[in-house]
């Protein structure tokens, strides 16, 4: 009778739900926590200051041209990432345990999955347009534009988040049996299923969503931007042209290559995660590589900006002229606050 109120889990999920923390290892788990805790923590502080910044500079600073809508969105992109770690930080800091409900937990999940489809979708936007600069130019001159860029990336913002809305729906709270909560998937919902087709279920889901993220948001793109760098190269050796856009190509290439070593390990064990179910011995090496994965994937969004300062001299002047003139603006208030006080207290004086 009450078995039936009770919650039920895919047979992957209620195996994470019957696993407790070993007491012998407590005290060397929270050293290891309070370093990964202070990590975190940084990496968020900085991470945060430093999109900022960057859409601060190119939303305001710079003329609004093609190659700056591109890297305003990434910036973008990245800054809700970065902006989510705080709270992942707190979900460490409290002994691996999630306390902010089950509609924060879909939400904070949600910007994880969105920043890694807009981060996909654009750099195969940028390469593909990279390629048609290079390879159509009078086409290109006559129908690109700010305009035209910034409808393309309203339509990426658009698919990324119905792409997105999956993994929104089927995240949930769970609590394990040593009373920590789990922010994960819970496949079996939204369908009264019987029991015995309850596994079929749950691999179905499972498999769908971990092989189309790894479809649409990794292997896809990339085989885009490098055809496209590949036509681009081609290109470029035929009209014997100097390398005059070859510091924006730069960039893109420093910025691919960052998005790959981040995300190559996240989906590979996502991958895992899914065959897990069908070989339990895999269980444990998803279990301790899969969170490290998921760190490292937000690495990525702290060395977006780096790479947009060291590989774009004008941007990283821009930077130091608003940090200048905003520090300039402190020191005209701070003095002038200063000479106030001093002319106050002289007058005071001169009355006495």
């Amino acid at each position: 009778m009450t078995t039936s109120s009770s919650p039920v889990y895919c047979p992957l999920i209620q195996a994470m739900v019957n696993v407790s923390m070993p007491s012998n290892s407590s005290a060397r788990v929270g050293a290891l926590s309070l370093v990964t805790v202070c990590l975190h923590g940084l990496v968020s502080a900085f991470s945060i200051l430093e999109n900022l910044l960057i859409l601060g500079v190119v939303g305001f600073r710079i003329r609004r041209t093609v190659i700056s809508v591109w890297i305003l969105n990434l910036a973008a992109s990245d800054l809700l990432s970065t902006a989510s770690l705080p709270f992942f930080t707190i979900f460490l800091a409290r002994g691996g345990t999630w306390t902010l409900g089950t509609t924060f937990c879909k939400l904070h999940s949600s910007v994880f999955f969105l920043n890694m489809f807009v981060s996909a979708f654009l750099l195969a936007a940028i390469s593909l347009d990279r390629c048609l600069v290079v390879l159509k130019p009078v086409w290109i001159q006559n129908r690109r534009n700010v305009r035209l860029v910034g409808r393309v990336c309203g339509v990426i913002w658009a698919l990324a988040i119905l792409c997105t809305l999956p993994y929104y729906l089927f995240r949930d709270t769970i609590r394990r049996h040593d009373g920590r909560i789990m922010c994960y998937y819970n496949y079996a919902q939204y369908l009264n299923v019987r029991e015995f087709d309850l596994r079929e279920l749950c691999e179905a889901r499972q498999d769908a969503l971990a092989f189309s993220k790894l479809l649409l948001a990794f292997i896809l793109p990339l085989v885009v931007i490098v055809g496209s760098y590949v036509f681009v190269n081609i290109g470029i050796t035929r009209r014997g042209r100097r390398r005059r856009s070859f510091r924006f190509v730069r960039l893109v290439v420093a910025v691919v290559v960052s998005f790959v070593v981040c995300w190559a390990p996240y989906h590979i064990f996502s991958v895992l995660e899914a065959v897990a179910q069908y070989q339990p011995s895999l269980r444990g090496l998803v279990a301790h590589g899969l969170p490290p994965a998921a760190s490292l994937s937000f690495l990525n969004s702290v060395l977006n900006p780096i790479l947009y300062v060291f590989s774009c001299p004008d941007l990283c002047g821009k930077i130091r002229q608003s940090l200048g003139a905003v520090l300039e603006s402190v020191l005209a208030e701070d003095l002038g606050e200063f000479s106030r006080q001093r002319s106050t207290q002289h007058s005071s004086i001169d009355a006495s």
